[in-house]
């Protein structure tokens, strides 16, 4: 395997080979895995968790990483196919990808959803384009609709937590946020959850269903894997016996590219849609409460919910380490001691 876009790239035993090996990483995290190895890592948009992460996963493995970050420190650079470049871009990903991968082993690449038109951000496009200029193994570090590393570190900690594959029940929660916000989370979660063959439950407002090629997509997976998927509207009957509770922001589909009218419908649901303590009332007494961070604190979710012991979001930060290290190791062939 070359690339990882997508959580789909890993088949059903590399998916648990590099879960294996992220846990025994955990309990031993130095080595020489990755000793003479250099990883480049390309952030177009900011970054704590994955930016940090990836280059302690590289260090504690004795190789070593090299950051650009566009406009900050390097030059803008440009994403568009026929673009004239007569403006602050002064430097195309097309020359960028190529050029970047002669000075590394594996080129990482975080390029956000532009928020503008629906099907554009849903195809990922431009993470798949720039997988292809690459000719090093390639790792994508969230791109408009995955985050295929957050996906496997959210697996990684449901395991930790002893959560059920089969029977466990797993609800994706939309909560409030000031602004709409891209699908990559919500569609990875959603994906994960299936493919480990859970009782997903996807909880939303009227008018924030996921878009129908996400849901899609969850079918597909659950039909093969056995998961049960629904949507609610009814917090009561979608957090009822709960084991692990996932929240996360995301846009109303019929309102995307259009901010100040989706702002309309998301106004009244601030107070209703952030998680508290009540929320689980229904839940299983010890359900968790996960997200990727960073979370806005009592907009998204109460302190008393973050603060508390069902919250396992330190933890699930932590993991994503853990799962890049033995991703890295995966694509580049290293050694396993």
């Amino acid at each position: 395997m070359m690339d990882y876009l997508d959580l789909s790239d890993l088949s059903d035993e590399r998916l648990e080979a590099v879960l294996a090996l992220a846990t025994r990483l955990e309990a031993r995290p130095y080595g020489d895995a990755l000793k003479g190895r250099t990883v480049g890592l390309l952030f177009m948009n900011p970054s704590v968790r994955t930016l940090a992460s990836m280059q302690a996963a590289v260090t504690q493995q004795g190789g070593q990483t090299f950051v650009v970050t566009p406009g900050s420190g390097s030059w803008k650079m440009e994403t568009r196919d026929g673009a004239v470049m007569d403006g602050e871009a002064a430097e195309h990903v097309r020359e960028a990808i190529p050029v970047l991968a002669q000075y590394a082993d594996l080129l990482g690449v975080r390029c956000f959803a532009e928020g503008k038109d629906l099907g554009t951000d849903l195809a990922d496009g431009l993470i798949r384009t720039m997988a292809d200029l690459c000719p090093k193994p390639f790792m994508n570090l969230e791109s408009a609709r995955a985050h295929p590393c957050q996906a496997l570190a959210d697996w990684k900690t449901l395991d930790d937590l002893t959560i059920p594959r089969k029977g466990g029940r797993f609800v994706l929660s939309w909560a409030w946020h000031p602004k709409a916000l891209p699908y990559a989370v919500p569609a990875s979660a959603l994906e994960m959850a299936v493919r480990r063959g859970m009782d997903v439950t996807v909880l939303r407002p009227e008018g924030f269903a996921l878009p129908a090629e996400v849901m899609d997509r969850a079918r597909t997976i659950a039909a093969r894997t056995g998961a049960h998927l629904r949507e609610t509207s009814d917090r009561v009957e979608g957090m009822d016996g709960a084991h692990a509770v996932y929240v996360k922001s995301w846009a109303a589909p019929q309102f995307y590219g259009r901010p100040a009218e989706e702002a309309v419908l998301r106004a009244p649901l601030r107070d209703e849609w952030c998680v508290r303590e009540s929320w689980f009332d229904v839940a299983e007494r010890d359900a968790k409460f996960l997200h990727c961070l960073p979370v806005r604190r009592n907009v998204k979710v109460a302190d008393e919910v973050l603060d508390g012991p069902r919250s396992a979001v330190i933890r699930e930060a932590g993991n994503r380490m853990h799962v890049q290290k033995a991703l890295l190791i995966e694509l580049l062939g290293g050694h396993r001691r």
